[in-house]
């Protein structure tokens, strides 16, 4: 195999354990929000500059309490502020590992794949044609959509 861009072994013990620790990021996740494409797209972002905006902005808003309407959720707001400043690491972690899974079973994909497309290309090479039909089958399914690039046309000179 002349590709083996990651060599990785899963114990059924280490399986087990991202299983529980998925569990328990799935079972907090239940209180977590889902937005759908839509809803994401309407609501206003936060981005670097609107943050310290809205930092300074609660920064006011507490010193002036007494100017604002009895409506207006200061407490909601801070909390809110709170919860972001908590989340902001985590989710940071948390794509970071989801990188590493996802760079990781594409690195093994590929791994395989290639792995696959050589072992097939030997076995046609040594004349073994035996048990290669369905393999021939599903490859061409694979590479059905594919076509030869067109060789640029000739420049008169």
């Amino acid at each position: 195999m002349s590709q083996n861009l990651v060599s990785l072994e899963v114990s059924e013990d280490t399986a087990k354990a991202l299983d529980l620790a998925i569990g328990t990021l799935e079972a907090f996740s239940q209180s977590l929000l889902s937005l759908g494409t839509d809803e994401r797209l309407r609501l206003a972002r936060m981005g670097t500059k609107s943050e310290a905006f809205c930092r300074e902005a609660l920064v006011v808003l507490e010193q002036n309490q007494a100017s604002l309407p009895a409506n207006f959720d200061l407490a909601g707001f801070r909390q809110d502020m709170a919860a972001y400043d908590t989340l902001r690491p985590l989710v940071s972690r948390l794509e970071e590992v989801m990188r590493r899974f996802e760079d990781t079973q594409t690195a093994l994909g590929s791994d395989v794949f290639t792995a696959s497309l050589e072992g097939y290309a030997f076995m046609k090479l040594t004349g073994k044609h035996e048990g290669l039909e369905k393999l021939r089958s599903t490859l061409s399914t694979i590479r059905g959509g594919r076509t030869k690039r067109a060789q640029p046309p000739a420049v008169a000179g």
